[in-house]
C-alpha cells in the first residue's frame, strides 16, 4: 500500500497549522485510497485525506493524488473557520 500523503505535502501541512500557532497533534490525517489497482500503473494514485480537528470534531475531505493541492484547499479553508 502506498502512501498517497507525500513528505511534502505532510510538511506544508505542519508549517499551515505552525503559522496559525495550532497544534499539530489537535489534527489527524486519515487517507483513504482509491486507486483501481489495475490501473495504478497508468493513472497514478487517486484517493482523498480527511483532515479532523479533535478540538471541535470537524472534519473536512480533500482529494489527493498527483495534482492535487489538498495543503491549500486546507489552510483556505482554515482561514474561513471551518475547523473551528
Amino acid at each position: 500500500m502506498m502512501k498517497l500523503i507525500e513528505p511534502g505535502e505532510k510538511k506544508d501541512f505542519h508549517a499551515v497549522l505552525q503559522a496559525r500557532h495550532l497544534a499539530a497533534d489537535d489534527f489527524e490525517l486519515h487517507e483513504v485510497d482509491t486507486t483501481d489497482p489495475k490501473t495504478d500503473e497508468i493513472l497514478g494514485l487517486t484517493g482523498f485525506v480527511i483532515v479532523s480537528r479533535k478540538s471541535s470534531g470537524r472534519k473536512t475531505q480533500y482529494p489527493i493524488g498527483d495534482g492535487s493541492t489538498w495543503v491549500a484547499e486546507f489552510e483556505r479553508d482554515l482561514m474561513r473557520g471551518a475547523f473551528d
